[in-house]
C-alpha cells in the first residue's frame, strides 16, 4: 500500500471518528429548567384521564415534570425507556428530595404529586403509561428530538 493512500485512509478514519463524536444536543444546560405542563392522573369525573398525553422535548435541556395524583385509584406511572434515557437530577416529593442515579416507576397509592428534574439525552418517542389502566387511555408518548 502506497504512502499516500496510507495517509489518506488514516484522514477518512479520522474525520469519520470526529464526525461520530461531534454531539448535537439541542437543548441549553446554562438556563434554568423548562417547566412542562403538569401530568394530571385521573379527576373526578374520570379516573382514567391524563391530563397530556404528549410531551415534546429536546436533548441537553434540563425539564422539570410535575406529576399529579387525583387519588381516584392508585397509579404507577411508568415509561422503562425514557427512564433508561434520561440524565436524572433529582426527585422531589412532599418535604423530600431524592437524588438517585435513575427511576423504574412512580407509585401513588393516594391523591400527592412528585416533581422530576431531568435531562434527555437520547432523541426517540418514548411511551408513557399508567400501570394496568393502558387500555382504558392512560397512555401517553415523550417526544426527544
Amino acid at each position: 500500500m502506497s504512502l499516500k493512500r496510507s495517509i489518506g485512509l488514516v484522514i477518512i478514519a479520522s474525520t469519520l471518528c470526529t464526525s461520530a463524536m461531534t454531539a448535537v444536543a439541542e437543548g441549553d444546560l446554562t438556563i434554568r429548567p423548562k417547566k412542562l405542563p403538569d401530568l394530571i392522573l385521573g379527576t373526578e369525573d374520570n379516573r382514567y384521564s391524563l391530563s397530556e398525553k404528549r410531551y415534546d422535548m429536546v436533548t441537553g435541556q434540563s425539564y422539570k415534570l410535575k406529576i399529579v395524583s387525583s387519588g381516584q385509584t392508585e397509579y404507577a406511572l411508568v415509561a422503562p425507556e425514557f427512564f433508561s434515557t434520561i440524565f436524572l437530577r433529582k426527585v422531589e416529593a412532599g418535604d423530600m428530595e431524592i437524588k438517585a442515579m435513575a427511576l423504574t416507576e412512580l407509585e401513588f397509592e393516594q391523591e400527592g404529586e412528585a416533581e422530576i428534574f431531568f435531562v434527555p439525552v437520547k432523541p426517540g418517542e418514548y411511551e408513557f403509561y399508567a400501570e394496568g389502566f393502558e387500555e382504558k387511555g392512560m397512555i401517553g408518548v415523550f417526544s426527544v428530538k
